[in-house]
């Protein structure tokens, strides 16, 4: 009887410390997930107010010009986009949640690609990704081959500006994040990054216009294109569905460019008389 009891104290004290162990290792888990949130919800909020901003600065340019029911329709997409990236943004609670946002970003800024095309006469630009070193350019231009220092090349789709700078020996524009203490390349921050290219890039790697490994090398930590290529996780894209459309009344007014898209934010560009 006694062995019994022992043997009994013993399984509830080893059942306890498991106990306690498994807690601490998942509050340890919540708590790095809570910190990686916060961390890459900064990067996609300044993305946001980017591109309302740019948006802003496009309906000041177009304030003089005729708009054609084509590009009446590209310009409210890109406000629905812009639109829905905010309300995304608002309801996001983990890092996954992001990728709806940057998804909603490049729709958006391919259908502001289109406004300007047609503005100036041009063909409508290709659908392809965004610009490798910086998704906030828009659609990318071209395909070049690139290595980061000390890296492997590859083949990345880049903006025309960015391509001309590679092609003089000059650093190009590259979107850069908080890493710690230090700002670094987005696609050098780290696993934690991982949905916020996703959402700018996993449909690409879904159609097959991208390979895999674009994206999974990007999700590595420190190294991006030179770590190998790992485990990229869920490749797909936010779930992103229409944005609600304004009714198309009212008049060009009524922006308020104050604040950023956090919480709802940003540039409310009211209704819209063409």
């Amino acid at each position: 009887m006694e062995l019994l009891i022992l043997l009994l104290v013993l399984a509830a004290a080893f059942g306890g410390i498991a106990y306690v162990s498994g807690r601490r290792a998942t509050q340890k888990r919540e708590l790095e997930a809570a910190e990686s949130f916060r961390k890459v919800r900064v990067p996609v909020d300044e993305d946001v107010t980017r591109f309302g901003e740019e948006l802003s600065d496009l309906h000041i340019e177009t304030l003089t010009d005729e708009l054609d029911t084509a590009m009446r329709q590209d310009y409210q997409r890109a406000l629905d986009s812009y639109e829905q990236a905010k309300q995304l943004l608002k309801d996001a609670q983990q890092a996954d949640d992001l990728k709806a946002v940057t998804t909603a970003l490049e729709d958006g800024r391919y259908a502001m690609a289109c406004v300007l095309a047609r503005r100036d006469g041009r063909e409508l630009p290709t659908r392809r990704p965004p610009c490798f070193f910086n998704p906030n350019h828009g659609p990318a231009d071209r395909d070049i081959n690139w290595a980061p220092p000390g890296g492997v090349e590859r083949e990345v789709p880049v903006c025309a500006a960015d391509a001309d700078r590679v092609r003089q020996g000059a650093e190009p524009d590259v979107r850069k994040v908080r890493d710690g203490n230090r700002m670094v390349p987005y696609y050098e921050a780290g696993p934690a990054y991982g949905a916020y290219a996703q959402g700018y890039f996993g449909g690409f790697v879904m159609s097959g216009i991208l390979p895999a490994m674009f994206l999974t090398s990007m999700m590595m930590p420190y190294g991006g294109f030179d770590s190998g290529y790992g485990d990229g996780g869920d490749m797909g894209g936010g779930d992103v569905g229409g944005g609600d459309g304004g009714d198309g009344g009212g008049d060009w007014g009524g922006m308020d460019a104050s604040g950023s898209a956090d919480a709802g934010g940003g540039f409310d560009f009211g209704g819209f008389d063409f």
